[in-house]
This record gives C-alpha cells, structure tokens and sequence, in this order.
C-alpha cells in the first residue's frame, strides 16, 4: 500500500469516527452523496451508505438534528439521548472503512473509531451544556452551524487532503486533553449551583480559566 493510500485510509477511518460524535447524520449524509455519485470510491462494507434509502434517511434525520441543535435545552436532551447512537455508530463505521484488511485489523478500527467518536462527542454535548447557561438562544446556533461545517468540511478533507486532516485531528486531540477535564469541572460547577439553589449549600469555586470557560466571573470564597 502506498502512502498515499494509507494516509486516505487512516483518515478516513479516523475521521468517521470524529464525525460521528459530532454529527453522525451528516457524515453518513456527505460519504453517502460521495460514494452515490462516483466522488469517493467506499469500502465494500460501508456501500451500503451510499444506498439512496439511506441517503433519504440520513437526510430526514440530519434535518432533524439541524432543527434541534438551534433550540437551547432540546439540544442537550438531543446529545443525551445520542449517546447511544453516536458511540456504536462511529465504532462500525470506522471498522467498515477497513474493509477486508482482517478481523483484528477491523476490531481495532472499530475501537479506536469508537473512542474518537465518544471524545469528540463529549466535547461537543459538554460545550452546549455549558452555552445553554446563557439565556439567549444565539450561541446555541453558532456552535450547531460551526459543527455542521466541521463536519462537511472534514469530510471533504479526509477525502482529498488526508494528510492535513490527520494533522488537524492531532491538534484536536492535544487540545482536548487539555480542555475536558476544564470544561467538565465546569459543568459539574454548572450542576452544583442548581443543586445549591434548590438546597441552599455553596458550590465549590472555580478556578479563573474554568470560570472563564463558562462565562462567569470568578468569586473567591471569603
């Protein structure tokens, strides 16, 4: 195998799995249109995406997502309930992408798949829980438009450009180390003031940056 043709496999079967945590209709949507009308020739395994049935189907549902990802509130119940979608989803996916390399090579696509699909959807339900903490509904829909054409726009990438997109996913990947343990204090901030609120006990502060990532200031206890 060239490397070329490595390259296009690793992103590929790396990227579905991104993708999929992300928004799993739109991906299928974009490798599906690709495969159907000739722009990317799909794995044995995976053609049955490029079926117009499941075209149609990736469509209704990714319009359905599209509408639910703009409301603040119907979003995070929207990613709850896809998390056991997403995960299993990006996990065949990426091992569909291997095709008929071998069972264990196929076992591996499918869990390296399906952990870049629950990393990347972590941090995408963990950012909309914390934007759902401001009332206005404009943030909810620059982050769903902004994930919408990462998705495309990675699609596009691991079909043309391989090499970019798995340096591109290397830096999201470095940057996500750093962030989710931040954003996911935060969120449990986010969590324990309702909580507070309702029981009357303080909640424990945050630190300055995780205070900043949820739009807060920072009080330090007195």
């Amino acid at each position: 195998m060239e490397m070329n043709e490595l390259a296009s496999l690793i992103a590929l079967t790396l990227g579905v799995g991104w993708a999929s945590g992300i928004n799993l209709y739109a991906a299928v949507l974009a490798l599906g249109l690709a495969g159907a009308t000739g722009y990317a020739d799909l794995p044995e395994q995976l053609e049955i995406i490029q079926d117009p049935m499941v075209i149609m189907a990736a469509g209704i549902m990714y319009f359905a997502q599209f509408t639910a990802d703009k409301i603040p509130g119907v979003d995070t119940g929207w990613d709850a309930l896809h998390t056991f979608i997403r995960l299993p989803a990006g996990a065949l996916l990426a091992s569909g992408m291997v095709g008929d390399q071998g069972a264990a090579l196929q076992l591996a696509a499918g869990l390296v798949g399906g952990s870049l699909a629950a990393a990347s959807h972590a941090t995408k339900s963990g950012t909309r829980v914390l934007i759902n903490t401001s009332p206005e509904p404009f943030s909810n829909w620059a982050a769903s438009f902004t994930e919408d054409i990462a998705v495309f726009s990675g699609v596009w990438l691991m079909l043309n450009h391989p090499w970019i997109y798995i340096g591109l996913l290397v830096i999201f990947l470095l940057l996500l180390i750093w962030l989710l343990p931040k954003m996911w204090r935060a969120i449990r901030y986010f969590f324990d003031r309702l909580a507070a609120f309702f029981g009357g006990e303080k909640p424990t502060p945050l630190s300055p940056d995780e205070a900043h990532i949820i739009s807060l200031p920072h009080r330090p206890e007195p």
